[in-house]
C-alpha cells in the first residue's frame, strides 16, 4: 500500500543531507515524497530539485513563493497529493519543527521508511475509532505524532 508524505522546508539547506535522503528514497518501496518550500532564502529549493532529480518518480517539490503558515503548506502538499496520486495515507512533517523537538531529518525518515506499515495500521484505527467524517484534510496526519505513539512498540527505534 502506498503512502504520501508532505515534507515542509523553510531555509533548511543545512539539515538536509542529499546522499542519505536518496538512499531512503531509493529502498523505500511503496513511498511518494511531496517536498514544499515555504518561501526558503537560502539554497533549500536547490536541494529538494537536486532530490527530484536523481528520484523523479518518487519526489514532487512544491515551491510556495511567500511564507504561509504550516497549515496552508500542508494543504497546498496535500492538495497536490491527492489530485497527482491515489493515496489512502498521506502524513506530513515539518522540517522546523523537528528541531524544535531535538529531532532530524534523517533519523525520523529512517524511522519512517523502516515502520511505515505500523504507521499504516496506526492511522487505520485511529480512523476506524473517530465518528467524525473523513474529509481530505482530516485525513492528512503529523508522522511525528505517530512515531511517538507507536514507539513504544519493541519494534520502533526511539526517536530521542
Amino acid at each position: 500500500m502506498k503512502i504520501g508524505i508532505i515534507i515542509i522546508f523553510h531555509n533548511n539547506e543545512l539539515d538536509i543531507d542529499k546522499s542519505f535522503f536518496i538512499d531512503q528514497i531509493k529502498s523505500s518501496e511503496h513511498i511518494e515524497l511531496c517536498l514544499v518550500d515555504n518561501e526558503s532564502k537560502d539554497e533549500t529549493i536547490s536541494f529538494l530539485e537536486d532530490i527530484k532529480e536523481v528520484c523523479p518518480t518518487k519526489v514532487s517539490v512544491i515551491e510556495i513563493k511567500r511564507n504561509v503558515s504550516e497549515i496552508a503548506a500542508t494543504k497546498a502538499g496535500a492538495r497536490y497529493m491527492f489530485n497527482e496520486f491515489n493515496l489512502k495515507h498521506i502524513g506530513y512533517i515539518n522540517a522546523n519543527a523537528l528541531k524544535q523537538k531535538g529531532l532530524t531529518l534523517n533519523t525520523l525518515i529512517k524511522s519512517f521508511c523502516i515502520h511505515k506499515d505500523l504507521i499504516i495500521d496506526f492511522n487505520l484505527n485511529k480512523i476506524k475509532n473517530q465518528e467524525i467524517k473523513k474529509t481530505l484534510f482530516k485525513s492528512v496526519f503529523s508522522v511525528v505524532e505517530y512515531l511517538q505513539n507507536i514507539e513504544t512498540s519493541p519494534q520502533v527505534i526511539p526517536m530521542t
